[in-house]
């Protein structure tokens, strides 16, 4: 078996400061769990077969949808965005350090691709 230990996550945040880049810190019963580093706007999205949650560890996020709702999401909060929703992660200029928990075949960006869009994630 495998060491078990715990995951440090501010000293995980230390190692990147690639923006919107989601980075793999575990694995659990299918899902990955992920961290990542958020400024300024992301992309509209949607995830047509997963749901998403975020986990606000620092700073606060910012979700549009396209009815025009928008929800301030804390630091300690966590939000889950149901699957097929369109929404648009954004922040207030400050980083926002969050965690994600998704399956492991979540594409970062679902159908959409932009030039913001990760293909292949990195483990740290």
């Amino acid at each position: 078996m495998e060491e078990i230990q715990p995951i440090n996550l501010m000293e995980k945040f230390s190692l990147f400061e690639k923006l919107w880049t989601p980075h793999v810190i575990g694995e659990l019963n299918g899902q990955y769990v992920k961290l990542c580093k958020l400024k300024d706007e992301f992309v509209w999205h949607s995830h047509e077969n997963e749901d998403e949650l975020f986990l606000v560890l620092k700073g606060t996020l910012y979700i549009e949808f396209r009815n025009g709702k928008k929800i301030a999401v804390n630091e300690g909060e966590i939000i889950i965005i149901p699957k097929g929703v369109e929404h648009k992660p954004y922040t207030n200029g400050d980083i926002v350090f969050n965690l994600l928990f998704e399956p492991k075949e979540t594409e970062h960006t679902g159908a959409i691709k932009t030039e913001k869009t990760v293909e292949k994630l990195d483990w740290i």
